[in-house]
């Protein structure tokens, strides 16, 4: 019998109702003007070039005074330019999603326009009303505790088997840390414990203290510190998925007497924790609760404690625009997310009371990890292994944001590091 229920993750392609992405009837009426966009990515590329076939079907170099990636793009139309003026990254995945324009490989692209992100200036961010409008509608999505709750669910509650389906047999949704240089050989799931190792070993554990996790996933973490590190775990999570998942899989390894799995916001947790890990949790936080989050931080930890983070963070160069907008990821995978700027959160954290240690950098690391995630992906989309209910346009964001981000990374723009932080 055939179901009436909607496509899974169909409410992921539905979020740009809220925002602006371009096209339409201007698209048709003014398209020739927008050449001027091309002559503006040409003299912004100082590194890398783009190979592009014009809806004219005329070709164009553009760049190509600089080392870097060589990126290939066929225009179907002018739309996408427009999109792109208007709407941003955000309008640029609305023309890639309608066939507007392609590529056979776009982690080139986007690695290129975060390769030139100061020369290129606010080229490929939305402009006029139209930022106006996508910023609100990102605003509207405030991680207070309701909307917290609400954007956690958006994004994770995807389903278990969707996640279990391409992530490492470990279930670590976070950048990996690969021995270097980075080679095929070592496989995702050795390269996810190493991670989880130098962030346990940054806390100096001792057997029988007690650890906090804030945002603690499907319980990778917890199971190994609890296990090999003799520790009680805490962890905390808005996704019930996780939470589920996390309390199963404690109880099935024999740990669920040392670790316990709750469903509860940062900014309520109570007690007081010999160390505190969180693992790329302070980028669903947003900015103006960065403050909330280190003072919980802060006021969790015994005096003396230690706190290991990953987290990621944006070029402090290009953070304020970046701040003004709502891009592509802001708008259809992570609602209410906010990559930090360093600097700023640095500065914040040691106001807390919180000394900034031993910070090291793992952006190449993370370029790799999304690379395996996408081959896992795709590998399983095309052995028919993804789980029922995803249609073809969910499958397509999926693999856009895989390598959206991979191109971040690439460009460096992006960067993921792990920092200790010991309480005054």
């Amino acid at each position: 019998m055939a179901s009436n229920s909607p496509p899974r993750g169909q409410h992921l392609l539905e979020a740009d109702r809220a925002f602006v992405t371009g096209g339409g009837v201007l698209a048709r009426l003014f398209a020739s003007a927008f050449r001027f966009m091309i002559d503006r990515v040409d003299a912004g590329l100082e590194a890398g070039a783009i190979e592009a076939r014009l809806p004219d079907g005329s070709f164009r170099r553009l760049g190509g005074r600089g080392p870097g990636p060589v990126a290939e793009v066929r225009l179907n139309s002018w739309r996408p330019l427009l999109r792109l003026a208007t709407g941003g990254s955000v309008g640029w995945f609305k023309a890639w999603l309608e066939g507007e324009w392609e590529s056979p490989d776009p982690v080139p692209l986007f690695d290129l326009f975060m390769r030139n992100r100061v020369s290129l200036g606010e080229t490929g961010r939305a402009q006029g009303p139209a930022r106006l409008l996508n910023r609100l509608a990102h605003r509207l999505r405030i991680n207070d505790r309701l909307g917290a709750k609400r954007n956690i669910a958006f994004h994770y509650d995807l389903g278990n088997d969707f996640y279990a389906a391409w992530l490492d047999p470990g279930m670590t949704y976070s950048s990996a840390v690969f021995a270097e240089p980075i080679t095929e050989a070592e496989p995702l799931e050795a390269a996810q414990q190493r991670k989880i190792r130098l962030l346990l070993d940054r806390l100096q554990l001792q057997p029988g203290q007690r650890l906090l996790e804030i945002g603690c996933g499907w319980g990778s973490l917890a199971e190994i510190a609890a296990r090999d590190y003799g520790v009680h775990v805490t962890g905390i999570t808005l996704s019930e998925a996780q939470r589920d998942y996390a309390c199963q899989r404690l109880a099935a390894a024999g740990l669920d007497n040392r670790a316990d799995i709750q469903l509860c916001d940062y900014r309520d947790a109570e007690g007081r924790f010999d160390a505190v890990v969180s693992v790329e949790m302070v980028e669903a936080v947003g900015e103006a609760f960065w403050p909330d989050y280190l003072a919980a931080i802060h006021r969790l930890l015994k005096p003396g404690g230690r706190a290991a983070l990953q987290l990621i963070s944006m070029d402090s160069a290009i953070f304020e625009g970046y701040a003004k907008n709502a891009d592509f990821i802001q708008a259809y995978i992570f609602p209410g997310g906010m990559l930090i700027d360093e600097e700023r959160f640095r500065a914040l954290a040691e106001a807390t009371g919180l000394d900034w240690q031993d910070r090291q950098g793992y952006g190449l690391h993370y370029a790799e990890t999304l690379r395996r995630w996408r081959e896992r992906f795709d590998h399983v989309v095309e052995s028919g292994a993804l789980p029922p209910g995803f249609d073809a346009h969910f499958r397509q964001l999926w693999r856009y944001y895989l390598m959206y981000c991979e191109g971040g990374f690439r460009g460096g723009g992006i960067d993921v590091a792990q920092v200790t932080l010991v309480r005054r």
